[in-house]
């Protein structure tokens, strides 16, 4: 999809204003609403100070990233102060930030202090930076190398995960030197999350235990340790994860076509399981027939990012733009402005574990939660382009 027909798009998505058939004469559309700039915008006029989105943790981070992406395009100095606000209430004068770092959704922010030495030059960042990738040395890992969601989830690996982790010592590794331990360990880990995960109608479970005895309701499956069920966000981490990834490896690393081939098992199976009224995925990405079921929109997100960029990066063959503007406009859908003027992004899952089919469905349908927020972010800046 073009830029013109993604302007159209959202115009009439947004519910622009059109002619009477009355009108005497033809007058100029008006502007398509840049949605990336209504939602940071909308965000920083709910929360002046950011310390009021929260601590440190991946939702921060995530929505922060997201912000950066803007900040990137349109050189606002006021989302650039923003996230650099949040992060000086994290990082030291010493440049320590106050976390154990025992589990991967607490190295998610790490991205936010690469980018902030980047533009700063403040050694505080890179310093805090240096805390997250020592600690990454340490970390508990499974036999087959990949990264415990938490140390106190024993050789547990989350479908979520590799998003939490692996881009930022990508970063690290390229930004300071550490190339070669950042790409061997990511792509290892990409590969036995992925092995673990995969299933074999084009999506990945939730979450694996190679010891069969986590404390899940079902429990795992005592041939493949995983979970039973297809929660949406759990792989639309790792769906974002790939297409991160791959564009910072290097286009002779031996494992890139095999995480190339992981985009294209995704993709089968989102294709498959889209939903043809509304273009989003479902909660439970294959139970579209539930009544109980309902379209979640930071998945949506997630998958429509993934699939747009394959697409245009030639992972996908074209017949797939169809799948990712029909996801598009579906996430679009979803979008709202209220009456104070402020834009609201609805229907985005509350932060979820792992269950049975009914916890997954009753899980709270919140509207602006960060992680649906900076979701839409990064797609949208996908798709803008």
């Amino acid at each position: 999809m073009n830029l013109l027909t993604r302007v159209a798009t959202a115009v009439a998505t947004a519910g622009a204003l059109t002619l009477s058939v009355t009108t005497p004469m033809a007058q100029a559309a008006p502007p398509a609403t840049d949605w990336s700039k209504a939602v940071v915008d909308s965000t920083i006029a709910r929360n002046p100070d950011p310390q009021t989105i929260g601590g440190w943790g991946y939702t921060r981070g995530l929505f922060l990233y997201g912000m950066y992406k803007v900040y990137q395009r349109l050189k606002d100095p006021k989302y650039l102060a923003y996230i650099k606000k949040w992060a000086d209430y994290h990082v030291d004068a010493n440049g320590h930030v106050n976390h154990s770092f025992n589990n991967l959704d607490a190295m998610q922010p790490g991205n936010i202090l690469i980018f902030l030495h980047k533009e700063t030059g403040d050694p505080r960042y890179k310093a805090a930076a240096d805390q997250i990738r020592t600690r990454i040395t340490t970390y508990p890992r499974t036999p087959d190398g990949g990264m415990w969601h938490a140390t106190s989830k024993t050789n547990e690996l989350w479908a979520d995960g590799v998003f939490m982790a692996q881009p930022f010592l990508m970063r690290y590794g390229q930004a300071y030197g550490d190339e070669q331990y950042a790409t061997e360990e990511v792509t290892r880990n990409l590969v036995t999350y992925f092995n673990r995960l995969k299933a074999g109608n084009g999506l990945m479970w939730h979450a694996y235990d190679g010891d069969r005895d986590a404390p899940w309701d079902p429990k795992p499956k005592p041939d493949t340790g995983t979970s039973s069920f297809f929660w949406a966000r759990a792989f639309g981490w790792s769906a974002i994860t790939y297409i991160e990834i791959l564009d910072m490896l290097p286009k002779d690393h031996p494992r890139r076509q095999q995480i190339i081939g992981f985009v294209q098992h995704l993709a089968k199976g989102l294709a498959r399981y889209q939903d043809r009224r509304t273009g989003r995925w479902f909660q439970v990405v294959d139970r579209g027939d539930d009544p109980d079921n309902w379209t979640e929109t930071s998945a949506s997100s997630m998958y429509t990012l993934m699939i747009d960029a394959a697409v245009q990066r030639g992972y996908l063959p074209r017949t797939y733009q169809r799948v990712a503007d029909r996801g598009y406009q579906g996430v679009l859908a979803k979008v709202k402005t209220g009456a104070d003027g402020l834009t609201n992004i609805h229907d985005i899952s509350e932060g979820t574990n792992v269950g049975d089919l009914n916890y997954y469905y009753a899980r709270k349908r919140n509207t602006n939660d960060l992680h649906g927020l900076g979701a839409f972010l990064l797609m949208h800046e996908q798709l803008r382009t």
